[in-house]
């Protein structure tokens, strides 16, 4: 059997990384976060308030679709069909996992959010931007802000893990 590559996404302060991270300790699974591979110039941007743009979005996506090994957990937003796209041209068999929240709980989460780079003035690009995940990608959306044992275990069952 391959080994499961998963994807877990949603714009930022939904809680991915937690998530992801939980995720992968569960699971024996290798974790990535892909804000630990956004060039400078992403990040002083997004520190700035400037939403990024696709030009900005295309290498970094590129880095990530590298960075998604076999028997992995990505951490990455994701927002758009067309970048989920390019992720599984790297890993055809990605399975997506959409953390979702109403955009009043993620911004009070980013407003209590320390030391991260993206600003909460970019929220509501961010959710303008979002295109969740159909049907037609299989992927599993799970509320965000749960106890993250329980979110884990219920991602654990669907990925038959």
């Amino acid at each position: 059997m391959t080994p499961v590559r998963i994807l877990v996404m949603g714009v930022s302060g939904c809680g991915k990384s937690r998530f992801g991270a939980a995720l992968a300790t569960a699971t024996g699974l290798v974790f990535r976060d892909a804000d630990d591979l956004h060039p400078e110039a992403n990040i002083a941007k997004m520190a700035r308030g400037e939403p990024l743009s696709d030009d900005d979005r295309w290498p970094w996506l590129e880095a990530c679709g590298v960075a998604l090994e076999p028997g992995g957990v990505l951490a990455c937003s994701a927002l758009r069909r067309a970048y989920r796209n390019r992720l599984r041209d790297f890993a055809p068999d990605l399975r997506v996992i959409h953390l979702a929240a109403s955009e009043a709980e993620i911004s009070g989460h980013l407003q209590a959010r320390q030391g991260h780079f993206m600003p909460p003035a970019l929220l509501a690009s961010q959710c303008a931007t979002l295109e969740p995940p159909g049907a037609e990608e299989g992927a599993l959306a799970l509320r965000a802000f749960r106890p993250v044992g329980q979110m884990v275990a219920e991602a654990r069952n669907w990925l038959k893990l």
